[in-house]
């Protein structure tokens, strides 16, 4: 890096604390209502086809209808038009995200979702020490996807602690499916990142990206949650639906991105969480971690 551009890195540092960077520019915090903090509006998700076995074959192919919905909703892996996420602005949203909207440079705000898999590759290992030199500077938010093994988010967490990165602005995503012992689970909380459960919505008998593991359904998914809140983890608690296939949207018969707030919401308070820890969970939390430092 020159000596000539650090000023204007360090002018841009300045003026993204305390900030919030959207697509719509620098927010305040206080502007954030209810957050999903991990949503995919385009997606292309061919690296995880999964090919269905020879006598669904013909299924797999053919494009979605409401004959193979069911097995589309069982097998999500396994037809590639499913793993297209594009809806009609689909031109418009990869010209934005690649090169700006509307002829500007607007700028991401946030590092992630880093994908890592188990056992962890060297390419993933230097990315994340890239992504913790980067937030240590920039004093951003970071997003994980760990690996589908429990071991995974200790290790991630772990190069991440050594390369320098701010934990206590990291999310680590998808513990629904990768910590299912409570001990494991209260062990990798007091690491102290956010606690994310981020596939509302998902309810599968298969689980086509790692047979080994039984998807818990939402009641699983309310009841950690509110294990985690009950032992003094309600600020570091974020929820999502990590919508990234087409048979979940409504267009297709699924739940949609208002899935938590219309059916998981009223399900929580009925079990006994309060609206004061659901604001917490749904504002304030994912407000504390949006805000760049």
């Amino acid at each position: 890096m020159s000596s000539k551009k650090i000023p204007e890195t360090l002018s841009g540092m300045s003026s993204l604390s305390g900030k919030v960077q959207t697509v719509l520019g620098l927010v305040e915090p206080s502007q954030l209502g209810r957050t999903l903090t991990h949503e995919h509006l385009t997606m292309t998700f061919d690296s995880f086809y999964c090919p269905p076995p020879p006598c669904h074959e013909v299924t797999s192919k053919e494009p979605i209808m409401m004959k193979n919905l069911f097995w589309i909703q069982k097998n999500p892996y396994s037809h590639r038009e499913n793993l297209q996420l594009n809806q009609e602005l689909t031109d418009v949203l990869i010209n934005e995200i690649l090169h700006g909207a509307d002829g500007t440079s607007i700028k991401c705000g946030v590092i992630g979702e880093i994908g890592c898999s188990w056992p962890l590759t060297d390419s993933e290992r230097k990315i994340l020490e890239a992504t913790a030199h980067a937030q240590a500077q920039l004093g951003c938010p970071v997003i994980i996807h760990p690996g589908r093994n429990p071991g995974a988010p200790f290790q991630i967490i772990r190069i991440l602690q050594e390369a320098g990165a701010d934990i206590s602005k990291t999310v680590m995503s998808h513990l629904d499916r990768t910590i299912f012992d409570k001990k494991e689970l209260l062990e990798f909380a007091q690491l102290g990142c956010y606690l994310e459960y981020d596939l509302f919505g998902t309810e599968l008998l298969n689980y086509q990206l790692s047979p080994d593991i039984d998807m818990p359904d939402d009641n699983k998914r309310i009841r950690r949650v509110h294990f985690l809140v009950d032992e003094g983890y309600e600020d570091r608690i974020l929820m999502a639906h990590d919508i990234h296939t087409k048979h979940r949207l409504m267009k297709y018969g699924g739940h949609g991105y208002s899935h938590i707030l219309t059916n998981i919401v009223p399900k929580m308070l009925l079990r006994g969480l309060t609206e004061r820890v659901l604001d917490k969970i749904l504002i304030e939390n994912p407000k504390q971690w949006l805000t760049f430092k």
